[in-house]
């Protein structure tokens, strides 16, 4: 680790963060160095509960402790290589920095997603859709570039009548995340630490707006990161930025 980041640490260990109620930790998904600086900040913050959107109910509920100390019969239990995200060895090392929390899996399951796109987000969250502010449109310019943004992350593929679904479908998951931190802090009196990808974890329109919606009185800190200095869309009270990964390009199929 280097001497930058262990004198960021220590000035975030020493600042208000350390009374936040929840802490929420964006990560771009594939880039371990993300993931180290999650384990890192974790460790300081010593959570009660551990919410991560890579994991449904479901598989937060076989993490249990004949299982959580070993890696691969973590992975196992939960079904991780199935899930299509990134190597689990990138995200086990948070699961050891809070060895006491409770684990709270924050994913829509693939069933609610697709009964989303027929009943709408508001019938299909399990929350109460008007406290969250789900039953409220997206301000006009907000919607647009969402939509335009959705585009882009589907390489333009979408057909047109897809793209308002889509944008319904981050707000459900948004509001489902800022949902299961609420129940967390509920049964654990807190602290909660939530690891989300950077656009869920953004102030201005990710799970913040929804929790803070909810439960305004609970104390919120949003960390995003980033690659090799680039500016992360959206609001964070602090970016981190590290090496990037050489990805390939996602679009090159469809050209």
């Amino acid at each position: 680790m280097s001497r930058v980041f262990i004198f960021w640490v220590a000035m975030v260990c020493a600042s208000p963060l350390a009374a936040q109620d929840i802490l929420v930790i964006g990560e771009i998904h594939d880039n371990p160095a993300h993931h180290e600086t999650q384990a890192e900040l974790v460790q300081s913050f010593s959570p009660k509960a551990l919410v991560f959107e890579m994991l449904t109910s479901e598989q937060a509920g076989q993490v249990t402790p004949s299982v959580r100390n070993d890696m691969k019969a973590l992975a196992d239990a939960v079904s991780w290589a199935d899930s299509g995200w990134p190597d689990f060895a990138m995200y086990y090392p948070i699961f050891e920095a809070a060895p006491e929390a409770r684990i709270y899996g924050a994913q829509v399951p693939r069933d609610v997603a697709r009964a989303a796109f027929e009943k709408g987000v508001a019938e299909s969250f399990l929350g109460d859709a008007i406290r969250f502010g789900l039953t409220e449109p997206l301000p006009e310019a907000e919607q647009d570039q969402r939509e335009a943004m959705q585009m882009v992350a589907h390489c333009d593929a979408l057909p047109d009548h897809l793209v308002p679904a889509m944008v319904d479908i981050q707000r459900l998951r948004d509001a489902e995340i800022a949902r299961v931190a609420i129940q967390a802090m509920q049964d654990t009196g807190g602290p909660v630490a939530v690891i989300t990808g950077n656009g869920h974890a953004r102030r201005d329109w990710g799970m913040p707006v929804y929790l803070q919606r909810a439960a305004p009185d609970l104390e919120l800190r949003v960390i995003g990161q980033a690659e090799d200095g680039s500016e992360l869309r959206g609001i964070f009270d602090e970016v981190i930025s590290a090496h990037p990964v050489d990805r390939p390009d996602p679009c090159a199929a469809f050209q």
